[in-house]
């Protein structure tokens, strides 16, 4: 079997992020010098799939137009000779072969895959999180489509959270195959510490069969009266092995304040042309002197 398409669910309403994000949409958030839901696609393309359905809101067009062709944009750098900008506002255009699906009612995330299911077929596909950032060697998702490949089955990327984080995590219930790949023996969304059946929790990246879909209609409202991608995998399970992959890399949440600070502060000082700008500023402010202050020299 051949993953051929990948969804990513850019359906949420970033009530974090407001007021904001009244009237940009979260996944347009910059990280850096590209919004967070470009890093979901590069992920995408960058593990060998070209087909990506994103799974939206209404009201955030902004996601359409920014991979869209941009006629007068690419006259206007053209004309004034900026042709390396030219060629990446050019990429943009060329960088996958993007779909849209739109959820008129955010009913959760296992809804919002849901909504997809059309588009998607009748084959295993990927589902990203544009929240959730990984920087790694390898992507994170061509690391689960190698495992994939063995496996032939469902499968999750986990990470190993803190004991008073579960209530924020999916969480599995593991029994470990091989260094790092676990077979997943239930899943509990949100459990509070003392109830979790691990420290193992769900992060933003899947490889699911087809028969997900089935799961998911199936599956009543669960925690915040959403209908959970978890639950739907924890009825699956009595049908379908899944995996769990604890991943190489580092993941940023980008959904808070506090995640998309450190993963902005991280990405700038891979930056080689921020970097050394950076550090001198970090280390001033980490020292007492703030630049507008009468005596920071």
């Amino acid at each position: 079997m051949k993953i051929d398409k990948a969804v990513i669910v850019a359906a949420g309403r970033g009530t974090r992020f407001l007021p904001v994000t009244r009237s940009i949409p979260k996944e347009m958030l910059p990280l850096v010098n590209k919004p967070l839901i470009q890093y979901a696609v590069e992920e995408v393309v960058a593990s060998g799939i070209e087909r990506v359905v994103i799974v939206a809101a209404p009201g955030k067009q902004s996601l359409v137009d920014y991979f869209s062709p941009s006629p007068e944009l690419e006259s206007f750098l053209e004309e004034r000779g900026k042709a390396e900008l030219l060629g990446e506002i050019q990429r943009l255009g060329r960088l996958a072969d993007i779909s849209y699906v739109i959820q008129e009612e955010r009913l959760g995330l296992g809804h919002a895959v849901l909504t997809a299911r059309d588009a998607v077929g009748d084959g295993p596909f990927a589902v990203l999180l544009p929240d959730d950032i990984i920087d790694s060697r390898v992507p994170v998702l061509r690391q689960m489509m190698d495992v994939f490949g063995r496996c032939q089955g469902n499968i999750l990327a986990v990470r190993r959270i803190g004991y008073r984080e579960t209530s924020k995590y999916g969480v599995i219930k593991p029994r470990e195959v091989s260094p790092g790949l676990y077979r997943v023996e239930g899943l509990v969304e949100k459990p509070e510490p003392g109830e979790a059946p691990s420290q193992l929790g769900v992060v933003g990246r899947y490889i699911l069969m087809p028969e997900v879909f089935d799961a998911i209609s199936a599956t009543p409202p669960g925690i915040g009266g959403e209908i959970q991608l978890t639950d739907a995998l924890g009825f699956l399970l009595a049908k379908q092995d899944i995996y769990a992959l604890e991943f190489e890399g580092v993941r940023y949440d980008t959904g808070t304040p506090q995640g998309w600070l450190e993963a902005q502060i991280a990405f700038a000082m891979k930056n080689p042309e921020l970097s050394l700008k950076l550090k001198q500023y970090l280390g001033r402010l980490l020292q007492g002197s703030h630049p507008f202050r009468r005596d920071a020299g």
